[in-house]
């Protein structure tokens, strides 16, 4: 959660917005509509709530998951759903058994600064992604916002331990 600064020995990797797999993931969504067609079995469609995110790991072994630093500037709820795919969506699309569990959930209430977040689930997502970072160099997540909230409202990285 919102903490201190990382220290030394921490690596901070923020979740940063993918703007153009956002945008190629609406216009597959638009498409579709307006061929008048279904998603494939399976196919997991980007909903207006919804963009994509990325990891770059700058570092990819001997990290140990810290904490989440996430921050909402007002109040409102994010859901934070990895995916397992190796994303490239020109070729292939997202399909809903490639969104990983349990998801992260983070909410901020009205007339509070506090942030809330269902730790157990929130922790075992973290712990995941210091096994997945010794696979990948990205990692793609799909973020909702609800109650108000869209992506310029927040503010989220992983802190991990340099062993």
């Amino acid at each position: 959660m919102a903490e201190d600064e990382p220290k030394p020995s921490q690596l901070s990797m923020p979740l940063v917005l993918d703007r153009d797999l956002t945008k190629q993931m609406r216009l597959r969504v638009e498409s579709l509509k307006l061929r008048g067609q279904k998603r494939q079995d399976g196919e997991k469609l980007l909903r207006p709530a919804e963009s994509v995110y990325r990891i770059d790991f700058i570092q990819q072994h001997r990290l140990q998951f810290e904490r989440w630093d996430v921050v909402l500037d007002q109040p409102g709820k994010v859901t934070i759903t990895g995916t397992s795919q190796n994303w490239t969506p020109d070729l292939t699309n997202l399909m809903t058994r490639q969104l990983l569990d349990p998801a992260a959930i983070f909410w901020r209430k009205e007339d509070s600064e506090a942030m809330d977040w269902n730790e157990a689930d929130a922790l075992e997502f973290g712990e995941r992604l210091s096994d997945l970072a010794k696979i990948r160099k990205v990692m793609y997540f799909l973020i909702t916002f609800s109650e108000g909230l869209e992506p310029a409202n927040l503010k989220a990285s992983v802190v991990f331990n340099q062993l």
